[in-house]
């Protein structure tokens, strides 16, 4: 049996390995912007505009490393482009189109039903160009990572100056929202960085709230459909119970 004073010992021990690993577990709570979005409330929707502004901010900025292997260009559709605009759109984009005659790969200009282009062939391409690290694919970002929308708006808008003392590895850059703080993605988005079609004003806040806005609407493209059969599921819920107690009340009424 162990003596009192080597089980105080252990305990100690522990305590003082606990106490930096407490301290390290705080240091990684890392609060969220809370950003107010048209989509977050049971009735909210999408707005179409702001979704086809991050669309462009996407394909002008993101594409050049990150894939949305599980979107085509049809899908636009549901950010509000017609037919006519997806056709355009695609077009600008040159994509695997299989194999010609002698068996090689041929590319061309996208369809409506060809999936988003991929920057890079495979993973370690895009690993390889990437400073050893592979840039995630887009699709279903928001949905995959605690906080949602207001974390990739954090990401997004978070780099900055590392705080005194605060050393920041060779290749890495400074970002208080991103968990450990040293991201290996460079800065994307500035002011200015992209230049609207509509005139809206490109600061950093807004284009990243406008690609928030489209890749939520990628990871969730039945969003309204989903929340306008909630509603109506409501409705009828409450139309029953309505039915149910005038019934229950005539039944009762006839009993006596």
């Amino acid at each position: 049996m162990r003596s009192p004073r080597s089980l105080l010992g252990g305990l100690l021990a522990v305590l003082c390995l606990a106490g930096p690993i407490s301290a390290r577990a705080a240091e990684e709570h890392i609060p969220l912007p809370n950003e107010h979005w048209s989509f977050e409330s049971a009735l909210g929707g999408f707005d179409l505009a702001s979704a086809q502004r991050g669309f462009q901010v996407y394909s002008q900025v993101c594409a050049n490393c990150h894939s949305m292997k599980f979107l085509h260009y049809r899908d636009l559709s549901g950010i509000g482009l017609n037919a006519e605009q997806i056709k355009a759109v695609a077009a600008t984009f040159t994509v695997p189109l299989g194999l010609n005659d002698e068996g090689q790969p041929v590319e061309g200009p996208a369809l409506p039903s060809s999936r988003f282009r991929s920057p890079f062939p495979n993973d370690k391409a895009a690993t390889a160009a990437n400073n050893g690290a592979l840039p995630p694919d887009l699709s279903l970002i928001v949905n995959a990572r605690e906080g949602g929308p207001n974390y990739v708006f954090g990401v997004l808008t978070g780099y900055g100056n590392p705080p005194a003392g605060v050393a920041v590895a060779e290749g890495t850059y400074y970002n208080r929202v991103f968990p450990g703080h040293q991201i290996k993605m460079p800065q994307p988005l500035q002011d200015g960085t992209v230049t609207y079609t509509d005139g809206t004003p490109n600061t950093l806040n807004q284009q990243a709230r406008d690609v928030v806005t489209f890749l939520y609407w990628a990871a969730n493209p039945e969003m309204v459909e989903r929340k306008a059969m909630g509603v109506k599921a409501v409705l009828f819920l409450v139309f029953m119970t309505g039915l149910t107690y005038v019934v229950k009340k005539k039944v009762w009424a006839d009993a006596h």
